[in-house]
């Protein structure tokens, strides 16, 4: 696989290269910056600081990518930005490095789609096969599982998480930690639902998504505590994995609330 650069980037010495990696004009890469094999910078794309790039990752112009964190509290500590494989950066994207407040490290994993002015803040981690749309903003320290999706505009606070197969709806402000499978929605973001059409995209059966849309039901209905409902949901779906991904997701707990339904759920049906 041959490598192309054009003769008006700037390729800082101790860069690591791949092969088969393409960099387009005017593409600035920093001397501590790996490029995993076939990755392709389009042109005007600024990469810096101690940034790891999985193989076949497509960078779109503009791009600004390990950068120094946007923390007032940064004070030049050896952070890191790891990126994984077949990932697509549109334009305009933005990505920080990790702090030593959030143990120095921002992680992306595999197939993720990050469309044009979407940003991720330090000490991030998002799973694989996700997708961040136009203009999503997802603040320090947040947690984002697998198969999550963000629709334009929507905005997540520092600290929270989003658990696997999670959606949040366009121009949503989320608050709170979202459980997995959930659809959240509106500019203080409220529990809406499950992610019903992700679920049945992604393959689910029809039995699995009755499960969890039963549990669903029990877990945010208006009777006891949260805590009592969770361990009666443990106690009635113990050999449903997908249910106790939630489960356990709540029993984790984080910094946040967990975001929940503005009306009572019925647990009926």
């Amino acid at each position: 696989m041959e490598t192309v650069i054009h003769p008006t980037a700037v390729i800082e010495d101790g860069a690591k290269v791949g092969p088969g990696v393409k960099i387009g004009p005017f593409c600035t890469v920093g001397p501590e910056v790996e490029l995993g094999e076939g990755c392709q910078l389009m042109s005007h794309v600024a990469l810096a600081g101690r940034t790891k790039i999985g193989p076949r990752t497509r960078i779109f112009p503009f791009a600004s990518i390990g950068h120094i964190p946007q923390d007032l509290k940064y004070k030049g500590e050896p952070s890191t930005l790891e990126i994984g494989a077949d990932c697509m950066i549109r334009e305009g994207v933005t990505m920080n490095p990790g702090t030593e407040g959030g143990g120095l490290r921002t992680i992306i994993g595999d197939r993720c789609a990050f469309l044009a002015n979407s940003h991720v803040g330090h000490d991030t981690k998002v799973g694989n096969d996700c997708i961040l749309s136009n203009n999503v903003m997802l603040a320090g320290h947040v947690t984002v599982g697998d198969f999550v999706i963000f629709g334009g505009g929507s905005a997540v606070i520092q600290f929270a998480r989003v658990g696997s197969h999670a959606f949040v709806g366009g121009m949503s402000g989320l608050e709170n930690d979202l459980i997995p499978y959930g659809m959240a929605m509106g500019n203080r973001a409220h529990l809406a639902g499950l992610n019903i059409i992700g679920l049945r995209r992604r393959g689910f059966t029809r039995e699995q998504i009755h499960d969890i849309r039963r549990a669903y039901r029990l877990l945010f209905a208006d009777e006891g505590t949260l805590s009592e409902r969770v361990e009666d949901v443990a106690g009635e779906f113990d050999q449903h994995p997908f249910v106790h991904e939630i489960l356990d997701f709540i029993r984790e707990g984080g910094d946040r609330a967990i975001c929940t339904p503005r009306d009572p759920v019925s647990s009926a049906g």
